[in-house]
């Protein structure tokens, strides 16, 4: 007995019509994440911001050689100065939130403005940029426009790049505002129709699980009608809301682990970024505290991309010495375990581990992100495994037949 064409046409239509639901849902994760996110104060917004902190984070890293170079070794350290000197920030936001608190509506315009004028000043190296406003909540929410539409006008436009991140999400309807706020701003200012993006920091718990159990992260990007970009875990807030005492809330406390794991999965071949948070502990006062500061960031940094977040914040020019070191040390770790399994699946040979195109597709994405950040250089790819060009990882991680 065979099943009738109707049965078999039945099932295959339907079948595909999961199919292109879930392409809809799930188009893929998208390349080109930065490492970081750096914060600035919005009143101190400057053109000259990324070239400040890249010379006192050179300052600092020769303060210190000789504890990077224990850390992740010089040929690292090395790789680390170069950056620091010539694209020091990939991405920055000028902060109207907490960080800049209430300083009446003359002053907050002025600012904004300005912001905004700079942020379209800012040298190309920068390829990403934008403001965090303040929340999408009833005392605040006028203000927030406000300071974004002085934002736009300062720069012209919407400057290349550009994304604003809405802080305080606690439920799905503020997605579904922020969408309606992009489109009211495009309308009015004459822009070009999506041109507006956003990203959404998830730093309350009921963003993670709703009153009915369910969890709206995942129906945020889902509200977001293909403008979020981003999730952004906001490190202190969520602890706190979670009860946590200040001397606990960190980046490594269970609650802040469960969020991040909650808000990787709602994101997964999404498209949209989830980025981990910040550490208050800055690199200054005596050597020893210092030092301290360093080792403690290398480690947090180390241990957010172990677990598969590549962008996290920071709020100082002593993180980026740290941010890119560790960033840097964990793609070339991952280059001497990558590119031998990727050469050995493009050859089809065996060996003790058989990769499936599953894995094969995550081994040249960790390889891709290590190229795309600079941790590496595609020479240092094929003199491991010839075969493995950018455009074959590509392939790999687009799991196409690889034409070599």
């Amino acid at each position: 007995m065979t099943l009738s064409p109707e049965t078999v046409n039945g099932i295959e239509s339907r079948l595909q019509a999961v199919d292109s639901e879930l392409l809809r849902l799930y188009p893929g994760d998208r390349p080109g994440q930065p490492v970081h996110t750096a914060y600035v104060c919005g009143a101190n917004a400057s053109a000259d911001l990324p070239a400040q902190w890249g010379a006192a984070a050179v300052e600092l890293a020769h303060s210190q050689h000789d504890l990077l170079i224990g850390l992740a070794g010089a040929d690292v350290v090395d790789r680390v100065f170069t950056t620091l000197r010539e694209r020091p920030i990939q991405d920055l936001r000028f902060d109207f939130e907490d960080g800049y608190g209430s300083r009446g509506d003359e002053i907050e315009d002025r600012d904004a403005l300005h912001a905004g004028a700079v942020l379209k000043a800012l040298p190309s190296e920068v390829s990403s940029r934008g403001i965090r406003m303040k929340g999408l909540t009833t005392p605040e929410w006028a203000r927030a426009v406000r300071t974004l539409e002085k934002v736009l006008e300062g720069a012209g436009g919407v400057p290349g790049g550009f994304v604003f991140t809405v802080p305080k999400i606690r439920h799905v309807e503020q997605a579904a505002l922020a969408v309606d706020l992009c489109e009211a701003i495009e309308s009015a200012h004459e822009l070009a129709a999506g041109s507006l993006r956003f990203e959404l920091q998830i730093e309350s718990p009921q963003a993670i699980i709703a009153a009915d159990g369910t969890a709206p992260v995942a129906r945020l990007i889902q509200r977001s009608a293909g403008r979020c970009t981003g999730l952004h875990y906001g490190t202190y807030d969520y602890s706190a809301a979670c009860g946590i005492a200040p001397s606990f809330q960190s980046l490594e406390h269970p609650v802040a682990d469960h969020a991040k794991a909650v808000m990787q999965a709602a994101a997964a071949a999404t498209g949209v970024w989830v980025c981990d948070g910040s550490t208050q502990v800055l690199p200054l006062g005596a050597d020893a505290e210092v030092r301290a500061a360093l080792s403690r960031h290398f480690r947090l940094v180390t241990r957010s991309l172990e677990r598969g977040y590549y962008q996290g914040w920071d709020m100082g020019a002593g993180h980026l010495v740290t941010r890119w070191l560790a960033t840097f040390a964990f793609f070339r770790a991952g280059l001497g375990i990558a590119a031998p399994r990727i050469g050995r699946y493009l050859d089809r040979q065996g060996g003790a581990v058989m990769d499936e195109p599953a894995t094969a597709q995550a081994l040249a994405t960790v390889v891709l992100r290590g190229l795309e950040c600079g941790a590496f250089d595609p020479a240092e790819v094929t003199a491991i495994s010839p075969e493995a060009t950018v455009e074959v990882l590509r392939q790999l991680r687009e799991r196409t037949v690889p034409a070599l």
